[in-house]
């Protein structure tokens, strides 16, 4: 039998060669590594950037904890929804619209407009208001209250002439010239004791203005005051020039220094239409009969203003049948203007009370026999009635011979400039 001992002495050297590796401590080879990039150190630290709000965002003011915020004005805002929405503390306004002559600034929001409040933890600091161009009411809070100013806009003052042909309107024809609605509302205004403008005005009239434009740092703000006019109406030519006398007085006048005014307007309401003409002969619409119309009708809606035509003494003012509410005014010199079919009398009017021209007295309504709303307006002179629509007006005063010099000096650039002039002409539809 083969003797075992070479197979038990190789499996002890087995063992024992497995013993010895397992004694023996790993060598750790370290991996092989790409060389060293040099790497810049980092720049210091330099100050972040301001961040800019966005828009109608609250921004930080000066005062700690303070913010600012801009409101547009929506349809239907007033100033309590808005302190409501904002979380703002209500007797704050309270106290604001008890401060002297601030109410009326404060109320009467236009959609669009932008408010600027700074408050603190509800609390108002500050308030600022664009009251009109060349206006802004501000509002500051210290530790003895509220302060209100009102801080004049520097506006810059431009001297433009504009002309044009009437083709249809007189606003579509200022529009079409480059200038705007209150340039034409001044033009008819200047020349409206000699013109109706709603019943006189031809196609191919013409007018050149010369008039200020209002600028606020270089953008235009609105048209200004106009310094001298021409219209061609039906071929005869009217001119004027404005002058402001030694007293401070404005007012304008012919070259001549005649004055464009009249002691009387030529109509005491804004109309739509003639609804019916001074007529000995007219046939009454209710009636049904003959009967002389000794007035002028102007068609114009329920509540419509209604203001004397000239300056004097209300003598009667109630029902009168067919004329319905009536206000009856004495001028003197023989003069009586009659305003009938009227819806209410305006505040303070009474029998005795004194007018001015162009005072509000009333507001057109259909009382009395009449079939629609509209105004009924009579002129008599010692007891004659008189066609409104052409009765000559007496003149007002003209310029004191004192100054016609002066005026004659100022005015003869300004005419000047009309006659130089180009007229745009419209082209017709």
């Amino acid at each position: 039998m083969p003797s075992r001992a070479p197979w038990l002495q190789l499996a002890a050297c087995a063992v024992l060669a497995w013993a010895w590796w397992r004694a023996t401590p790993a060598i750790y080879v370290p991996p092989v590594l790409p060389p060293a990039v040099q790497t810049p150190a980092p720049p210091a630290a330099a100050a972040p950037a301001p961040v800019e709000p966005p828009a109608g965002a609250a921004v930080e003011s000066a005062s700690v904890g303070a913010n600012s915020v801009e409101v547009i004005v929506k349809a239907n805002d007033t100033l309590d929804g808005i302190f409501r929405r904002l979380k703002l503390d209500l007797a704050d306004l309270a106290t604001l619209r008890a401060l002297p002559g601030l109410k009326r600034m404060l109320d009467a929001l236009k959609p669009g407009e932008a408010l600027h409040l700074t408050q603190r933890d509800g609390d108002l600091l500050g308030f600022e208001r664009r009251l009109n161009p060349s206006e802004t009411l501000k509002v500051s809070r210290d530790d003895q209250g509220f302060s209100a100013d009102v801080l004049k806009n520097p506006l810059e003052t431009r001297v433009r002439t504009a002309s044009g042909v009437i083709d249809r309107s007189l606003f579509e024809a200022v529009t079409a010239a480059g200038a705007h609605d209150q340039t034409a509302l001044a033009l008819a205004q200047i020349f409206g004791w000699d013109i109706d403008f709603a019943l006189d005005i031809r196609p191919g009239d013409s007018f050149a203005v010369t008039y200020e434009e209002l600028f606020e740092n270089g953008h235009f703000v609105k048209d200004g005051t106009v310094l001298a006019a021409m219209f061609r109406n039906n071929g005869r030519v009217y001119r004027a020039a404005r002058y402001v006398d030694p007293t401070g007085a404005a007012n304008y006048y012919t070259p001549e220094g005649r004055s464009l005014r009249r002691a009387f307007l030529r109509t005491p309401v804004e109309f739509t239409r003639v609804s019916s003409p001074f007529d000995l002969h007219r046939l009454h619409p209710i009636l049904n009969l003959i009967r002389a119309h000794k007035g002028v009708d102007y068609a114009a809606p329920i509540g419509t203003p209604v203001h004397a035509v000239g300056s004097g003494h209300v003598r009667f003012m109630g029902d009168k049948g067919g004329y319905g509410n009536v206000v009856e005014i004495d001028h003197s010199q023989g003069i009586v203007t009659v305003y009938g079919h009227l819806s209410r009398f305006a505040q303070g009017i009474h029998v005795g009370s004194r007018v001015n021209q162009g005072e509000l007295i009333a507001y057109v309504g259909m009382t009395g026999l009449a079939t629609g709303p509209h105004l009924h307006y009579e002129y008599r002179v010692n007891g004659e009635f008189k066609n409104p629509e052409n009765v000559h007006l007496p003149d007002a005063l003209p310029i004191e011979d004192a100054w016609l010099a002066d005026f004659k000096q100022k005015s003869a650039p300004l005419l000047a400039s009309l006659d130089g002039a180009t007229v745009i002409t419209l082209v017709a539809r």
